[in-house]
């Protein structure tokens, strides 16, 4: 290469060059038909190297964070783009977490070219987990147009006061182009925002909220250097306040809709870090091999199923599993919602994240890191949260709003042009511009549903859309599956004499039949001390026996649902064992009532067993002896009739009924082809959740309702008054970000009003 006049971007590419010289291979130059790739930036991503797997009809699908969303508006333009594209099969675009599930055609298009059509929007497209921490960009811009504007406003006040003095032209000139100065970066660089998503929303032929707004800074600064260049008053002052007001509405709205997504981060937030496991020791102690336990603390990524873990008063359970021993009251709001303490003891269930109150529990590791409840009530909100909304009027009428205000702008134009000349046109049209805010109509639904969404988790039902949400508070009829539903579907003890427990629960703390779990469980339950045992041999089939206080005992099957304490000559007591009812199902059904909701229980079952937990929770819309497929013909009746239906059930039997109805709700514990089904699942054991859904879902409605209208009323007032000429500038960029932001604040009122529907429940 020697004698070459080449010129180099870098000494990198430079020294490659001196490198493909020295070997010979001058030849690469000329025989090159095109330029080598580009190295990609260092803050570039290679979407090529994301793996994707096809599905079983050939479409890929992936969940991936925007950055970059301004507002509602800056996600309908997305969506409708992405769905343009060819190959896009679907693309939602979550505005309360910034979150897009992309599916598409690998065959017509790959990853790299959708992101490629997000980054050209404006938007900054990265995988999940790496993320940006903040919109630095957007703060930065905050910070200079709030230094600019305070400066801007103290020049501007300076030159009002010269008014009366009579200060001298040239200083009233040294101000209006010192202000011009402060002005221009704001108009140029920390408004760019703006003027992105007004240029992408017209190059892909989509009319973005974002257009009146750069049309307002536009005109404003133009007008300002004409004024400043002929010696007049401009608006500089207003246009520095505008951007510096609008961006910080940015970033509250921001900030929002981090908080709408905060529930399942204090969710999986709520687990300690660390456990105590009990290490089990073999040691020779004399000609006998004994056990001895120690404690270590270990991290809670590193428990396994089986383990064995201390928890002490005041700490949280690390892990989902069954109590061995000891006794302790558990506090489990981040769940339930309920404040009040639970008594949990040996064979109750414990989840992670609950917090010992009192007492101490030694627990069997059932479930660890991601299937933990915890986890999975994280992992379904975070998923419901992606999720968009069936289409409404509100989400098209966007567009159609921002065209009705460039119209209403252009004939305010002309209007006071007429009239009373340019300037007060020019200031009456960004007025206009700036006061309109379709914005805060689109915006209702989804923060709201995620608020709805947040609260209903909280409480234990996890649903998996927002469209769920919102049909579910339109329920008129709910159908419940007896067993695993109404009932605990698990073994417990109806009738024992405490003195025949007692000696039942010795013998049977030794064995991990169903049968000996319901009895130490209601040992525990009537706070019945557990007497020694000794000689304890247990028969597969047969029964288990043993020595307690000294006398030999053996328990025996007394026929169905029964079993039979014996003693040496004859049977000492009986106890019955079966299904029992949840103890908040009355209550359930009892508050179903005063929703105006009618209750009906569907079950296999004889009638007479039917009956019976009919009478224990209240229903009387009984259905006995009902097959899978009659379970969703019933629920296809009440529809036809002109019903809105929910189903809850746990079985493999109920996912016909499940599909059908409305909504379908998997209780805790459910086969897999029913939370599969369902749309939504109850995460502990009760009913109460499912009601916690229904008063979530009614206050979501009614905040989207009343935001909505308040929108509408909104925007007719504040854009006629401003065409009127009643609001100036300043006025109307104040009023913007307060309008986003009394949306913001009224989608918190969800929660708010659900807490004051329970205070007024029974």
């Amino acid at each position: 290469m020697e004698g070459t006049t080449d010129a180099f971007c870098c000494t990198g590419c430079e020294l490659a060059a001196l490198i493909i010289s020295d070997a010979g291979l001058q030849h690469y130059y000329a025989e090159r038909t095109a330029f080598p790739p580009r190295p990609m930036r260092p803050d570039g991503i290679d979407w090529s190297a994301i793996g994707v797997t096809p599905d079983a009809a050939g479409r890929c699908e992936i969940r991936i964070m925007v950055e970059g969303l301004r507002c509602a508006s800056c996600v309908w333009v997305t969506e409708r783009v992405l769905e343009r594209t060819p190959g896009v099969t679907a693309a939602m675009v979550s505005y309360a977490t910034g979150r897009a599930t992309l599916q598409w055609d690998p065959a017509q298009v790959d990853l790299a070219t959708v992101a490629h059509r997000i980054s050209a929007l404006g938007y900054r497209p990265r995988p999940l987990g790496e993320e940006a921490t903040a919109d630095r960009s957007l703060l930065l811009r905050l910070g200079v147009a709030g230094f600019a504007a305070m400066n801007i406003m103290l020049l501007a006040a300076t030159i009002y006061a010269g008014w009366w003095d009579g200060m001298s032209p040239r200083y009233i000139a040294l101000f209006h182009w010192t202000t011009l100065v402060l002005a221009t970066p704001v108009a140029l660089w920390c408004a760019q925002p703006f003027f992105a998503g007004a240029w992408s929303g017209l190059r892909h032929g989509v009319l973005h909220m974002d257009l009146p707004i750069a049309l307002g800074v536009a005109i404003l600064y133009l007008q300002g250097v004409a004024a400043t260049v002929t010696g007049r008053d401009g608006y500089l002052d207003s246009l520095a306040m505008l951007v510096l007001l609008l961006l910080a509405g940015r970033v509250m709205e921001s900030g929002g809709r981090r908080r709408a997504a905060e529930a399942a981060a204090a969710l999986v937030g709520s687990i300690p870090r660390t456990a105590r496991r009990l290490r089990h020791d073999a040691a020779s102690m004399a000609a006998d091999a004994a056990t001895t336990v120690s404690l270590e603390s270990v991290t809670v990524g590193s428990l396994q199923p089986g383990d064995q873990i201390d928890t002490a008063t005041g700490e949280e359970i690390a892990a989902d599993g069954v109590v061995l021993a000891g006794s302790a009251q558990v506090r489990m709001a981040l769940l339930t919602g309920e404040a009040a303490p639970v008594l949990v003891g040996p064979g109750d269930r414990v989840v992670a994240g609950t917090l010992l109150v009192e007492g101490a529990l030694t627990t069997l590791v059932e479930t660890v890191g991601e299937h933990t409840v915890v986890h999975r009530m994280a992992a379904e909100l975070a998923q419901a949260q992606d999720r968009g909304v069936s289409p409404t009027s509100a989400d098209r009428i966007a567009p159609w709003f921002t065209a009705i205000t460039l119209l209403v702008a252009s004939l305010t134009l002309a209007v006071w042009w007429t009239l009373r000349g340019s300037d007060i046109a020019i200031a009456r049209t960004v007025a206009v511009l700036v006061v309109a805010c379709p914005c805060a109509l689109a915006l209702s639904q989804p923060l709201a549903a995620a608020a709805g969404l947040g609260a209903a988790a909280r409480r234990g039902l996890l649903l998996r859309s927002s469209d769920a949400l919102l049909r579910l508070g339109r329920i008129t009829v709910v159908g419940l599956d007896k067993t695993g539903t109404i009932t605990t579907g698990a073994l417990s003890v109806t009738t024992a004499a405490d003195a025949t427990l007692r000696i039942a629960a010795g013998l049977e703390r030794y064995s991990a039949h169903p049968i000996a779990t319901a009895i130490i469980s209601e040992a525990a339950r009537r706070r019945i001390p557990l007497p020694s045992a000794c000689d304890v041999r247990e028969v597969a089939g047969q029964g288990i026996q043993g020595m307690v206080d000294g006398v030999r005992y053996e328990i025996r099957s007394g026929g169905p649902g029964v079993v039979e304490v014996r003693g040496a000559q004859s049977v000492i007591g009986a106890i019955r064992l079966g299904d029992a009812a949840r103890p908040d199902s009355g209550t359930a059904v009892g508050q179903f009532a005063r929703l105006g909701i009618r209750t009906a229980m569907l079950t296999g079952d004889h009638a007479d067993i039917a009956e019976q937990f009919g009478r224990d929770s209240g229903v009387e819309d009984i259905h006995a002896r009902m097959l899978p497929a009659a379970k969703a013909d019933w629920v296809r009746q009440q529809q036809a009739l002109g019903d809105r239906v929910l189903f809850a059930g746990d079985g493999l039997n109920d996912g016909p009924a499940l599909a059908a109805a409305d909504v379908g709700i998997a209780m805790a514990r459910s086969a897999a082809s029913s939370v599969l089904i369902a749309d939504g699942i109850v995460s502990t054991e009760s009913l109460l959740p499912v009601l916690a859904g229904i008063r979530a879902s009614r206050a979501a409605a009614q905040v989207i309702r009343s935001s909505q209208r308040r929108s509408i009323l909104y925007n007719v007032v504040a854009v006629a008054a401003a065409a009127a000429g009643l609001v100036n500038p300043l006025v109307a960029a104040i009023l913007m970000p307060l309008s986003s932001g009394m949306w913001i604040w009224n989608a918190s009122r969800v929660e708010q009003r659900i807490r004051a529907e329970e205070a007024c429940a029974p």
